[in-house]
Order: C-alpha cells, then structure tokens, then sequence
C-alpha cells in the first residue's frame, strides 16, 4: 500500500539547506522507496517523549515520522547529533 508522504514546514526551510546535496539525494531515494512503502518495515519505533514516532537512519540524517492511516508525516530531518532536541519542538504538527 502506497502512502502519501506530508511535510513538515520547517523541512524545506531549515533542514534541507544544511545537508549536503548528495546526502540530499540519498534521502530523498530512501523516502520514496522506504518510507513510501513500507515506513514500518524501515523504521523503528522511538521511544520515551518520542514514543508514537518512528526514525530511518540514513547515513549520519534521521528522519523523524509518525504513520498516521496512509499517510507518514516527517517532522524532520537532521543530523544525529541535533535531531531529538529539535524535533522535541515540532510534536503535535498536523498537516492541514
């Protein structure tokens, strides 16, 4: 079953301009092959203030997701070292 992959606002504002662009590529193949998909099978379940979300480590980026009925919505996307502390800020976006 195919799902539709929502954005959040930040990603192409904050996120995307500080990953190099070959690493950009390598994510965005692995959003549309993995995440696209299959986002259970990929990912893994995040645990404590995060529990309900998943993550999909590509390279030294996580991508941060909730799958919500066919859709998955990615709250962000960022280094290791910075992804937790800043996607603590971005719980409880909804698409509109």
């Amino acid at each position: 079953m195919p799902y539709t992959l929502l954005y959040h606002p930040d990603i192409p504002r904050k996120d995307l301009p500080r990953i190099p662009r070959n690493v950009q590529s390598r994510i965005a193949d692995a959003l549309a092959l993995r995440l696209g998909e299959s986002p259970e099978k990929y990912g893994q379940p995040l645990r404590g203030t995060l529990g309900g979300y998943w993550k999909l480590r590509v390279g030294d980026y996580r991508v941060v997701f909730k799958i919500v009925g066919d859709e998955v919505w990615i709250l962000a996307i960022l280094h290791r070292r910075q992804v937790y502390e800043d996607v603590a800020r971005r719980i409880g976006w909804q698409p509109a």
